[in-house]
């Protein structure tokens, strides 16, 4: 009798062991390719609409136009604020047919395509082209044989406002693009570009010619400098992506010369960099035809001795002289000339000179040492020659700065700081005297939109001021220069971006969230609503299954501090199911890869939610610039492992909220620094990740550059007894812990990766190697950091992991069924 009790025991323990557990001949998941593929970035811009108003302000008025296309048709709009009117430009419907009889090509309302809409100098009529199906000969062809001598014609027109009657522009001479190695001065008197590692000018009859034929073997151009040589040159050396052949017969190519005009066009300033010492990286295309090719370029690498040496050149153009400037006050010290700021007014014409911040006689910089612990806000005035310190930054950990706003040509200066430990604005008065704090409190201020001196009002974006709102959402506000009458101008609980014309007088505000579609609405600069503009059209979106991503919020590793991030799900989530879980992770410190707008950008999250996963994104403490100092540069002096604690923290804290999530089956994937902290969660968390997709990481942060990884990882100054000066630098890299290993990780890098050497992921591999680990690894040949036309081939390389190795689904076949059978159609005509 006792014998039976105990096997009876034995056979219940058994089967409550049974159902608790699933049976071990169970059908993995399947990977729900098909929902996945419905969602693709081409199939996206098909479903959603025009996601914003990008306002075209006039130069002569306050109104603004605009373009925006819903599910019928796309439309063109005429807006004045003052009038609080909004009207279409012209009937589609009618121009349509108008346009058919001239062309002789059918048009009609719903395909109207209109390109390079311009108004007129009057503003009372607009141009606008289109293409035709009719075949002409090139103009700019010199042999009309030739293959590709044939282009579509291009029919112009002009539109009369007042009168709706529509022309066409016989004959009509299109102004060119402006060159990329064109620096024209303000006047349009002189043209500056670098030619054989020295400047060159021409004028202005010359430039006309290098246009329209940019081989004329009569154009007339001037040397200005003859000292110039390769990796010490006047304006651009070579391309960034040119082969060691391709560097050779570029030479005698023009190139930009980066130059910046005083705005009466006497003087320019030029930025010179001295790399003759600093060392060669490479890289090599292996299916270059016919042989592979070689590319061999200037990398600092952090802690190294042989930085780029940087010189200011001050030329003044009428008597063809320039010089040195002295600027020098840290060794190995970066330099940069600010710009003056565009303005709205500006932004549809042809040519847009490139004038520095200041006026005729003065212009300002920035100098800062190689620790990034100072830096100095400086003006330099050409008349007497002399630098002057604006103002001074100094920390413990590197220093930031924004683009400071000028007053009355530099009487007053605004500046943008971090020194109290938040970002904020500082008044300055010309000698370099701090006046005032402009803006104060727990809040970060982003950059200067505007300053009204006639009103003294500063216009500028922030975020985290508003209480209960996610600190990303940025906002527009106001503020008098002395600091009183603080207002928000764009209220409501979404993240905003906004578009002030120069008066300034009136603004247009893009508003959303991740989990709400994109609004816009039209302002004035007392934050008063004047008109509501548009609203996204995402019927098709959701009509085809879409359903918003969830923003959550919760605490760091710490216990204290607020993370937030978003969660992506199936669209046909089922809460009674469990689903492995990833992070798509990118660490910072330059930013947090989250989406907290609506978004079609992070569809590649979206999508891979699709196959059967709860996708997260999360910040992490030392991630993004936008909250507080301290929350920035957590991570400093910590590179490596800084943010791997939140990452994990945060899983732990949704799976215990959320009972459909699976914790025992955790991935994680990342792109670049998203790929460093995607190998390094294996390597120190070996037992909580068990997939991982690293893509083209900096893994060893030692063979990355200097500006990325002495800044935010520190590099220490010495200054020996002689008063000679080297820099020291330490840090720790993934190939030190990948012995640690436990789980499946894919390693990926394109083979000419310019920004990430693959130097980086090989030493990994090699590191894994000699731990006898297994390990996969995808090479994506001719391909530079974002992989370029392998994106989309590599997206499914990281489903197909993830569906294998969290869901154990391994049935897909060789072939990428969801790329074969998705053949696009151009669209164009024959």
């Amino acid at each position: 009798m006792k014998k039976f009790y105990l096997l009876c025991l034995l056979v219940a323990s058994a089967a409550c062991a049974n159902a608790q557990a699933p049976a071990a001949d169970a059908a993995p998941a399947k990977g729900n390719y098909q929902l996945a593929s419905k969602f693709s970035v081409d199939k996206l811009r098909k479903m959603v609409g025009t996601a914003s108003v990008d306002a075209h302000w006039l130069k002569q008025s306050n109104r603004f136009w605009y373009t925006y296309e819903n599910t019928e048709m796309r439309n063109w709009y005429l807006v004045d604020p003052a009038q609080h009117s909004k009207k279409k430009i012209f009937d589609n419907e009618k121009l349509a047919a108008e346009i058919t009889l001239i062309i002789r090509d059918p048009f009609d309302a719903q395909h109207l395509p209109i390109e390079n809409l311009k108004f007129t100098k009057d503003e009372k009529s607009i141009q606008f082209e289109l293409k035709s199906t009719i075949d002409v000969v090139k103009k700019d062809r010199k042999d009309k044989k030739a293959a590709d001598s044939l282009e579509k014609k291009t029919f112009y027109f002009t539109y009369n406002l007042t009168t709706g009657k529509l022309a066409e522009l016989v004959d009509f001479n299109k102004v060119k693009p402006k060159p990329t190695w064109a620096s024209i001065a303000p006047d349009s008197s002189a043209i500056i570009f670098s030619r054989n590692f020295n400047l060159y000018w021409m004028d202005k009859d010359n430039y006309k010619k290098a246009v329209k034929d940019e081989n004329d073997s009569t154009i007339v151009d001037h040397p200005l400098t003859k000292e110039g040589v390769e990796f010490y040159a006047f304006g651009s050396g070579r391309g960034d992506d040119e082969t060691d052949g391709d560097k050779v017969k570029a030479r005698k190519k023009r190139r930009p010369a980066g130059v910046q005009w005083s705005p009466d066009s006497k003087y320019f300033i030029l930025q010179r960099t001295d790399e003759r010492k600093v060392k060669d990286l490479w890289v090599i295309n292996s299916i270059a035809e016919p042989r592979p090719t070689l590319e061999t370029y200037k990398y600092h690498l952090p802690g190294e001795k042989d930085s780029p040496l940087r010189e200011m050149y001050l030329f003044e153009f009428g008597p063809k002289t320039y010089k040195k400037l002295v600027t020098n006050l840290y060794k190995d010290q970066e330099l940069g000339v600010w710009g003056a700021p565009q303005l709205q007014k500006q932004r549809d014409d042809e040519f847009r000179p490139s004038i520095w911040l200041g006026t005729n006689s003065k212009f300002y910089f920035y100098r800062t040492a190689r620790d990034l612990k100072r830096i100095d806000i400086c003006s330099y005035d050409i008349l007497t020659g002399k630098v002057n310190i604006q103002a001074q930054e100094r920390m413990n950990t590197y220093v930031e700065i924004g683009t400071p706003g000028l007053i009355n040509g530099g009487k007053e200066l605004v500046e943008w700081s971090e020194r109290d430990g938040w970002a904020h604005f500082y008044l300055y008065d010309e000698a370099g005297k701090l006046k005032n704090q402009i803006t104060k409190g727990s809040f970060h201020c982003n950059e200067i939109v505007k300053i009204d001196e006639k009103a003294r009002v500063l216009y500028f974006t922030a975020s985290g001021r508003e209480a209960g709102e996610n600190p990303y959402y940025a906002h527009l506000y106001r503020i008098n220069l002395d600091g009183s009458g603080l207002k928000l101008l764009n209220p409501g609980n979404f993240t905003h971006s906004s578009s002030l014309n120069d008066a300034p007088s009136y603004f247009v505000d893009n508003f959303s969230r991740v989990n709400a579609g994109p609004k816009s609405v039209l302002y004035d600069n007392n934050g008063r609503k004047i008109m509501d503009l548009e609203t996204t059209d995402l019927s098709r979106l959701m009509a085809a299954g879409y359903k918003y991503p969830e923003p959550y919020k919760i605490k760091a590793d710490d216990g204290i501090t607020d993370l937030y991030g978003v969660m992506y799900k199936p669209y046909d989530f089922d809460p009674a199911k469990k689903y492995p879980i990833i992070e798509y992770v990118y660490p910072g410190p330059q930013t947090e890869a989250i989406n907290f707008a609506f978004s079609t950008s992070m569809n590649y999250v979206d999508r891979l939610a699709q196959l059967g996963f709860i996708v997260i994104s999360v910040g992490n403490r030392g991630g993004s610039p936008d909250r507080s100092k301290w929350y920035h540069n957590f991570g400093y002096g910590n590179l490596r492992d800084y943010g791997l604690a939140d990452k994990k923290a945060a899983v732990e804290q949704l799976a215990d909220r959320y009972p459909f999530i699976d914790i025992t089956r955790v991935g994680i994937t990342g792109h670049s620094g998203g790929g460093f902290m995607s190998a390094a969660a294996m390597f120190v968390y070996p037992d909580f990740f068990k997939a991982a997709v690293s893509e083209s990481g900096n893994h060893d942060n030692a063979v990355y550059n200097r500006w990325w990884s002495e800044k935010h990882n520190g590099v220490k100054e010495v200054i020996s007894a002689k008063g000679d000066t080297t820099f020291q630098y330490t840090i720790d890299k993934n190939p030190d812990i990948a012995k640690n290993l436990k789980g499946h990780l894919m390693l990926s890098t394109g083979d000419i990766d310019n920004n990430v050497n693959p130097a980086n992921t090989i030493r990994v591999i090699n590191a894994l190697i000699k731990a006898n680990k297994r390990f996969d690894y995808v090479l994506l040949p001719a391909q530079r950091h974002a992989y370029g036309d392998m994106t989309e081939y590599f997206f499914w390389k990281k489903a197909d992991y993830f569906v294998q190795h969290l869901l154990g689904d391994f049935s897909q076949p060789v072939d990428i069924l969801e790329m074969s059978r998705e053949v696009p159609m151009t669209g164009k005509r024959k």
